[in-house]
């Protein structure tokens, strides 16, 4: 029976959560699809593209995710809530940051990313500013998504009263422990902490475009006559 496209990534996505990084090789892939590894080749140029679709499938666009800001939504609540989506996928698949990090979009990201791009431009940031947004709220995701994943791999339980050690000698530290939170509290104080830095900077953009909009003079108005029509002068 022929294979598709689809059927490799999707292959690969399941050896990738049984596996891991280390174990997704063409090989592997051929061999769960029931098929000779070179029968891949009509469908991906070499391994590194197919991590490439890979990635594209593991933060496979759904609906919630990749909608248009609503009405009166400012665009930072709107990137919260995608940043939120987009680190549970990555936290779904094992050793989906690696894979993730450092992949090329591939042409069906694409539509994606532009209308990710023309929102933030149109809320007011230059085109390769909004790149640069994208990117480093990208990474920002990717990094927590990685800590919280490679966490998981620690043994529970640490010796000699953990990492705190002395408390009389680590006051604040010991003080700030139980208030501290877990993984989820800290990408969200993360991503609060990015996103109010966005949020200022667009809105000092918005002051600045009204209070020159108040600076600039109103056209001299002219009328030649009783009856002529009105002009304007600079």
């Amino acid at each position: 029976m022929p294979i598709s496209r689809d059927d490799v990534v999707r292959a690969a996505v399941e050896v990738l959560d049984e596996e891991g990084l280390a174990g997704l090789t063409l090989r592997g892939v051929a061999a769960r699809l029931g098929v000779s590894a070179p029968t891949l080749y009509w469908h991906v140029r070499d391994k590194r593209h197919l991590l490439d679709l890979v990635a594209d499938s593991v933060l496979a666009e759904v609906p919630e995710s990749t909608r248009a800001p609503r009405p009166g939504e400012p665009v930072w609540e709107w990137l919260a809530e995608a940043s939120r989506v987009r680190r549970a996928l990555l936290l779904a698949h094992r050793d989906s940051v690696q894979v993730v990090a450092g992949n090329r979009p591939t042409e069906v990201a694409l539509p994606g990313i532009e209308r990710t791009l023309r929102v933030l431009v149109e809320a007011g940031l230059e085109p390769g500013e909004a790149v640069r947004v994208v990117t480093a709220l990208g990474s920002f995701v990717l990094g927590d998504a990685l800590e919280t994943q490679t966490a998981l791999d620690r043994p529970t339980g640490e010796p000699d009263g953990g990492p705190l050690g002395d408390p009389d000698r680590f006051p604040t530290l010991a003080a700030a422990v139980p208030t501290a939170g877990g993984d989820e509290e800290r990408f969200e104080e993360g991503l609060a902490l990015f996103l109010d830095g966005l949020r200022a900077r667009l809105e000092r953009r918005d002051r600045a475009r009204r209070e020159a909009a108040l600076d600039c003079p109103a056209p001299e108005v002219e009328r030649l006559g009783p009856g002529a029509p009105v002009t304007a002068r600079d």
